[in-house]
């Protein structure tokens, strides 16, 4: 086990943004999270990033004792005033990486992003989401965290992504990712959780899942 959630919840004032929720991401593994949005999909991964305290529960490291996570979240996550060369190489030195410069220069041909000097606040959502994934997976992620991550790409964007992203499982990483897009969902996921109104209705495998009731979800 790389990480695990125990019943972690969620609140602000009387509103219940995720109930108590339990979860445990393995080696291997790409976790599904879908539901209809304000279900607490972000909520989850925003407190499995550390980026958002609970207001009850815990966050712990499982056989890693700290693992290394990467986040990608729906917003831009990176400075709007620098280049994507320049962003990548700031948040090399930040998570000191061995020579910035040649893993900024990888992840740019990885995901194709523009260096042309063009500053990122002048780049596409699609280019500027995908600056988000180069830069989580910087410094090598044990557990990689995608909030809906392909909802700008086009489909070629798309397969490229996804192709980056898979290869945090293969070095027995995992990833966790929120989702509306059913294709990706049996392209991609091992594992589904469902959450409803900020509660967890279902979690299984995906063969599970297609034959439960759950799986009407978007319907």
């Amino acid at each position: 086990m790389l990480l695990s959630v125990r019943g972690v919840a969620r609140r602000y004032g009387r509103v219940v943004a995720l109930a108590p929720t339990t979860l445990e991401v393995h080696a291997g593994e790409a976790v599904a999270l879908i539901g209809p949005n304000g279900a607490g999909k972000s909520t989850l991964l925003a407190i499995l990033a550390g980026a958002l305290e609970p207001s009850e529960g815990d966050v712990a490291a499982g056989d890693h004792e700290s693992p290394q996570v990467g986040w990608v979240p729906q917003r831009p996550a990176h400075y709007a005033r620098l280049t994507p060369r320049e962003n990548l190489e700031l948040f090399a030195r930040l998570e000191n990486v061995d020579d910035p410069a040649e893993r900024a220069d990888r992840f740019i041909r990885a995901l194709e992003l523009p260096d042309d000097g063009r500053l990122t606040a002048h780049l596409s959502a699609g280019n500027q989401q995908r600056l988000n994934l180069a830069i989580a997976l910087l410094s090598r992620p044990d557990v990689l965290l995608l909030d809906e991550p392909t909802a700008s790409l086009d489909p070629r964007q798309r397969r490229r992504l996804w192709k980056v992203a898979s290869q945090v499982r293969e070095r027995d990483g995992a990833v966790v990712f929120a989702t509306q897009n059913l294709e990706e969902l049996e392209q991609f996921a091992t594992r589904v959780v469902v959450l409803l109104d900020g509660a967890v209705v279902f979690e299984g495998s995906l063969e599970d899942f297609r034959h439960a009731p759950e799986a009407d979800v978007f319907a």
